[in-house]
């Protein structure tokens, strides 16, 4: 019990150095259907770009690489008593499931629901963009809207040994759904 506690303090103690962690800047408020922007690294360059697709019943996102490669698409699931949206990988399979909880009134609890991997869970301020995504306690990404000082912009922090693409996937699912007018 204290070994794996000690452990888990020396990965998260280690994700806060920086160690393999790979920081993407997210633009708030630009994940309107329709709308299409980048996913940029730390150093301002094009990574990733999300493609906003209008249809009737369902907010989808494709997340393309900048060889215009899809990645992965998000899409809502409508008609569901839980709000959730899905992720699938580039071959059009799921990946995972995003899902809020019902009724929680203390806080907002959210789950990233793996097909292939643990589940990940979502513990702080969704609204806020300052929260973190763990697995078995142990931290896998961060976002934070202090690490910006450009307005309607947040960091993204991925940890080594996690799949890029299903975690900003799940961000921007999450973000869909904490923020459904923007």
């Amino acid at each position: 019990m204290f070994g794996e506690r000690r452990e888990r303090r020396q990965a998260n103690r280690a994700f806060e150095h920086g160690e393999g962690v790979t920081r993407y800047r997210m633009r708030q408020k630009l994940f309107a259907i329709g709308d299409d922007y980048w996913i940029d690294d730390e150093s301002g360059d094009h990574v990733y770009k999300v493609d906003g697709k209008a249809l009737r019943m369902r907010k989808t996102f494709h997340i393309e690489d900048r060889a215009g490669h899809r990645v992965a698409t998000v899409q809502s699931r409508p008609l569901r008593i839980r709000e959730s949206m899905e992720i699938e990988g580039a071959d059009g399979h799921r990946v995972a499931m995003v899902k809020k909880a019902m009724v929680d009134p203390l806080r907002e609890r959210w789950r990233i629901e793996q097909e292939d991997g643990p589940e990940l869970t979502v513990q702080g301020n969704v609204v806020d963009h300052e929260y973190t995504i763990e697995r078995d306690g142990f931290k896998v990404a961060e976002v934070s809207k202090k690490w910006f000082r450009v307005r309607d912009t947040y960091g993204l922090d991925i940890g080594p040994d996690t799949d890029h693409a299903t975690v900003l996937a799940a961000a921007i699912a999450i973000d869909s759904m904490a923020h459904p007018g923007d």
